[in-house]
């Protein structure tokens, strides 16, 4: 319960991030979004930190695996941008979510992380619920297709390190280094095509650099009660609010598939979540023995 609420708060962040995106992404570069989405990333978790008063929370010990984290994460987001100017929102969640498949993959070799009859059940009715809201054909693999791949490869890599991460670190260490970390970075894509934004266009900005914060405060909180495969299942909500969003802003269909789809979804998350009734009487067991004794 813990991890749903957690990733209910990572939910609506990502997809105030995705609306962010889309209505700067006529105007701006995608290098000059994500420089100022860190700057002013950077800025609110420094006033946290300065508030808090407790240096301590920004102490790491594994500085290559924080490294190696945001360089795969920041080509995850720049190819997450690029992609929502190419393909509608809802086709480019749908993309992203192919994360739990190579998620399980990279925790199962790095994290010995088992994958359990469960958890495949739900991973396979949430991809079920993605093919059947997208209904690919050959158009699936086209250049916008294959960016918003390429981000999901990406983020399995982050969201396998930030699992691992989350065992010695504090989660606002985690988002101030990811700030200071792909900061320069983003300036080196930003310099070449440099504009200055303009009026709303600083609003959004902002916001987008508030919602990065908190959609991954909320991933690394929810990480830290459950499973990282289990954390990616549940994200599979974010498609048919997306998608409704997206109909709703920006007259991109939404189809009877939308609602099949989600329920496919919705069945992977509650096969995911329920406890087997039979762990539940052998804990029961357990703990009368223990109070017997």
């Amino acid at each position: 319960m813990h991890a749903f609420l957690w990733m209910s708060g990572s939910i609506f962040s990502f997809c105030l991030l995705a609306i962010g995106g889309r209505e700067l992404g006529g105007d701006l570069p995608v290098g000059l979004m994500l420089f100022f989405r860190s700057l002013f990333s950077l800025a609110f978790i420094s006033l946290v930190i300065f508030f808090i008063k407790e240096k301590s929370q920004i102490t790491i010990n594994r500085l290559p695996l924080h490294g190696f984290r945001n360089l795969v994460h920041f080509a995850g987001q720049y190819c997450w941008f690029l992609a929502m100017g190419l393909l509608p929102l809802a086709e480019v969640f749908a993309l992203e979510f192919t994360v739990p498949l190579w998620t399980a993959l990279i925790a199962a070799l790095v994290l010995k992380e088992k994958i359990t009859l469960r958890k495949s059940a739900a991973i396979v009715l949430g991809i079920s619920g993605v093919l059947v809201i997208v209904q690919p054909g050959v158009a699936m693999f086209d250049t916008g297709a294959l960016v918003a791949l390429a981000a999901a490869v990406f983020y399995a890599l982050a969201h396998t390190a930030v699992k691992s991460l989350s065992s010695t670190e504090k989660p606002v260490a985690i988002l101030f280094y990811m700030s200071v970390l792909q900061l320069p970075v983003a300036l080196c894509f930003a310099l070449p095509q440099w504009q200055w934004p303009e009026g709303i266009q600083w609003l959004w900005l902002v916001l987008m650099g508030l919602a990065a914060l908190s959609a991954h405060y909320c991933i690394a909180r929810a990480m830290l009660s459950t499973e990282v495969t289990t954390v990616v299942t549940l994200d599979f909500l974010r498609l048919p609010l997306i998608a409704l969003i997206a109909g709703l802003l920006y007259q991109e269909g939404v189809g009877f598939s939308l609602f099949v789809g989600a329920a496919l979804m919705l069945a992977g998350n509650l096969i995911n979540l329920a406890k087997p009734v039979a762990g539940k009487a052998q804990q029961a067991g357990k703990q009368q023995a223990a109070v017997s004794d």
